[in-house]
């Protein structure tokens, strides 16, 4: 592991996802969890997501869109409430899932705006 990625991505994953989700990922920390999420951290987030080409909020939304084309619901919640963090608002972030009903079919965007309705209610949103 490349000690200076890990510490990079561990900032900007605290940054993006916050410290509950850090958390979280930690308190199940048993060998092969411990290892993915070094390799998540120091690849995704200290290579990938911390590169200044694209601002936060840029990397949130096409994320979001992303993970909508490959029906991921177990990492979109995350990142709407990541896309949050970094500036989008409410409205942008459902309308990537709006925009994505077009390329990924309206099951997959029905279900993330179903997610963001529920970030948006435990934020307080709506």
């Amino acid at each position: 592991m490349n000690e200076e990625l890990y510490q990079k991505g561990m900032a900007t994953r605290r940054k993006v996802l916050g410290e509950a989700h850090i958390a979280k990922r930690q308190a199940s920390d048993d060998v092969y969890t411990r290892q993915q999420n070094e390799l998540v951290t120091e690849v995704a987030w200290g290579t990938i997501w911390s590169r200044p080409q694209l601002p936060l909020k840029v990397r949130s939304l096409v994320t979001l869109g992303m993970l909508a084309a490959l029906n991921r619901p177990d990492e979109t919640k995350g990142h709407i409430a990541g896309a949050l963090n970094n500036g989008a608002t409410p409205e942008e972030i459902v309308e990537v899932f709006v925009q994505s009903a077009a390329y990924c079919g309206f099951p997959a965007s029905n279900t993330c705006v179903r997610l963001c309705v529920e970030v948006f209610k435990e934020r307080g949103l709506i």
